[in-house]
């Protein structure tokens, strides 16, 4: 059996949806699995072991010019190349207009999406064969994912052991090991600063001040300030500037050689963003906080994980700007997040 996977975007919501490879290859032995990806995200799944293929698209750049000639062009010649894979079944696990038509264009008759009121665009429900409803229990971005992929194969996914796998190179494992070897002898922090939307970020003053707290409380720590924009970048030496000594901007890095350090680092702190759910799916701990979104859709789960929601009744607005901004990053307190950080590094903050 031959499957397509149709989930471009965003970072975390494609490390949501590993599990789904690990559901079909337990559903299906021998099942050949390709995957439609965001052409910036490809390295993320390029050489895994569950893919058969991955098909790199530009998806974000499809959606902002959906009738220029150079999107159609782009789109048949991806149609062109699936039909060619003679899938046997589709998932449409992204639910907009440019997923929807990708599926379409597939050239496989039995394409599986979610119903209306669990899609991104009302239109990606006229391009799937088979639209499945989102239930109450299954909220949670991973299950939503899950469900739709078990329907075909009869299987209860909630009794199986499923995990997402992530993939480095040994050049990535050895630059992640030279670069914890430059650092202190204590535990070593991602604080993730950035975010898709102003929605889903954090105060550099909150930033500053919890990291003053860690560094206060643990002793020969080192804090670590990834970055993806130029803006990004700015704030994040802003933010290493004011917490002081022990807090450090890495270099830009590759989504691989990301993955390679965060699965030796002990904690990562951020929002509602990629990096925290690469982090969760590695094993690392996290301590996550959600305004704009909600964390009971999309929180990593588990005792390693501690999730703060914003307690605004406004909170999952899922707006990209608000006249509130303000008022709601100030309701995810310092004093919040550094007893998240103390309840999951306890043992070791005993030292």
């Amino acid at each position: 059996m031959r499957v397509l996977i149709i989930k471009p975007s965003s970072l975390g919501d494609v490390i949501q949806t590993l599990p789904v490879l690990d559901f079909l290859h337990q559903a299906v032995p021998g099942v050949e699995i390709d995957w439609v990806i965001e052409e910036s995200l490809q390295g993320l799944l390029a050489g895994h072991p569950q893919l058969s293929q991955v098909h790199p698209v530009p998806a974000a750049q499809w959606r902002k010019q959906r009738f220029s000639a150079k999107t159609w062009r782009g789109v048949s010649a991806l149609r062109k190349t699936l039909c060619e894979r003679a899938y046997d079944l589709v998932f449409d696990l992204q639910g907009d207009l440019i997923s929807g038509v990708i599926s379409r264009y597939s050239g496989c008759a039995d394409r599986f999406g979610f119903e209306r009121d669990a899609v991104l665009e009302p239109l990606n429900t006229w391009c799937n064969t088979r639209l499945i409803p989102v239930r109450r229990q299954e909220y949670h971005n991973v299950d939503r994912c899950l469900r739709l992929a078990s329907i075909p194969f009869a299987k209860d996914f909630r009794t199986m052991e499923l995990a997402g796998h992530l993939v480095s190179s040994p050049e990535d494992e050895a630059n992640a090991e030279a670069l914890l070897a430059t650092l202190a002898d204590g535990l070593v922090f991602v604080f993730h600063h950035g975010a898709a939307q102003p929605t889903e970020a954090w105060s550099e003053k909150g930033w500053t001040e919890l990291g003053r707290e860690v560094l206060d409380r643990f002793h020969d720590a080192t804090i670590l300030l990834p970055w993806e924009s130029e803006a990004e970048r700015q704030a994040a030496f802003s933010i290493a500037a004011a917490i002081g000594p022990g807090c450090r901007v890495l270099d830009r890095l590759s989504l691989k050689g990301m993955a390679a350090l965060l699965k030796k680092v002990d904690l990562v702190v951020g929002g509602d963003a990629g990096l925290v759910q690469m982090a969760a799916t590695l094993g690392t701990p996290t301590v996550s906080f959600y305004r704009g979104t909600l964390a009971k859709r999309s929180a990593p789960r588990g005792e390693a994980h501690v999730a703060l929601q914003s307690p605004m009744h406004c909170a999952g607005c899922l707006r990209a700007h608000c006249d509130k901004d303000t008022k709601c990053r100030d309701s995810i307190k310092v004093e919040a997040m550094l007893s998240a950080v103390q309840r999951l590094l306890a043992p070791s903050g005993n030292h």
